[in-house]
């Protein structure tokens, strides 16, 4: 087990410096300097040598790249050419607008999709089943942007029962939170019905209904647990998804988050903006597949043992 684990940590930071690096040289590949466009190229040739050379910039690439590791290891991301804001604490500072966003819409889609696709497959081919998957068949093909508009317009303008924009009070993340969850909810819930369909076909389901064992436990401890491996990877995907901000979401509901963050300094060229947000966003994403891949290993043994026999 521990071999595993250790395994999955290695191949996480190697992942993470792959991304780094990839992120870095485009970068820099891309047309345009950082300096004049901070500078806004009012500046003379000798000014923004100095500039250059304060960011240091004017030293070899390969320097640069291992300044910045060096640096990101202290979670030291550098100021912002342009607000001249510590990075490292904007990032922190839009991570936990962010978060309550992702909590919110995780806890929505978590909630309502497993309660859907377990309500559709105990009905399979009744029109309960029917109902459930068309509407997440609607959920999945309706634009998010689509969804916070008509969120706003129905339950902000006409019913008045919340907040269409802002994110100062835990009810301003419900409509954004619903917004942001509704796809993921309907994808929870196709794919909780497909597994639980294919495990209630097992001999142990029968046994155990033969045995007596009662319609709740045979359906929460055999088969939901049993179903769970899938259901597990989709919701670690989207929780990574979530985290990495949503600029859609957050731009129609004025919510200065990671994705609204990263629009803005991509739009801007703002270098040390656009390398924190990028090692954040894949520091999530490893992390949390880290997390689902380690819990695979305590939902199902067979996924240790078969990765300890090698």
């Amino acid at each position: 087990m521990a071999q595993y684990i250790l395994r999955r940590i290695a191949q996480t930071f190697l992942v993470l410096i792959g991304i780094t690096l990839i992120t870095f040289i485009l970068l820099n590949v891309v047309p345009g300097d950082p300096v004049a466009l901070m500078l806004e190229k009012r500046a003379d040739a000798e000014s923004m040598a100095k500039v250059r050379h304060e960011l240091g910039l004017d030293v070899p690439l390969h320097l640069q790249y291992f300044n910045f590791i060096k640096n990101a290891i202290r979670m030291d991301f550098g100021k912002s050419y342009f607000t001249h804001k510590n990075v490292t604490e904007v990032l922190l500072k839009s991570f936990g607008i962010t978060l309550r966003l992702a909590g919110t819409s995780f806890f929505f889609a978590v909630l309502l999709g497993i309660s859907g696709g377990i309500t559709a497959a105990i009905n399979r081919g009744k029109k309960r089943d029917s109902i459930i998957m068309m509407l997440s068949m609607a959920g999945i093909s309706a634009p998010v942007f689509w969804v916070a508009i008509i969120l706003q317009i129905v339950f902000g303008l006409k019913l008045d029962w919340f907040p269409i924009s802002g994110y100062g009070t835990p009810i301003s993340f419900v409509l954004p939170g619903i917004a942001l969850g509704t796809r993921y909810a309907a994808s929870i819930a196709r794919i909780t019905r497909t597994s639980m369909l294919d495990v209630v076909k097992q001999d142990y389901i029968r046994t155990a209904r033969a045995k007596g064992a009662s319609k709740a436990l045979v359906l929460f401890k055999h088969a939901l647990k049993n179903a769970l491996i899938p259901i597990i990877t989709m919701m670690g995907t989207q929780l990574g998804n979530m985290l990495a901000g949503s600029m859609l979401v957050e731009t129609i509901f004025s919510i200065p988050g990671i994705g609204k963050l990263m629009v803005d300094s991509m739009g801007s060229r703002d270098i040390p903006l656009i390398q924190g947000t990028v090692v954040y966003i894949a520091a999530v994403f490893v992390f949390i597949n880290l997390i689902v891949d380690v819990s695979y290993a305590f939902i199902d043994p067979r996924i240790r043992i078969g990765q300890g026999a090698k």
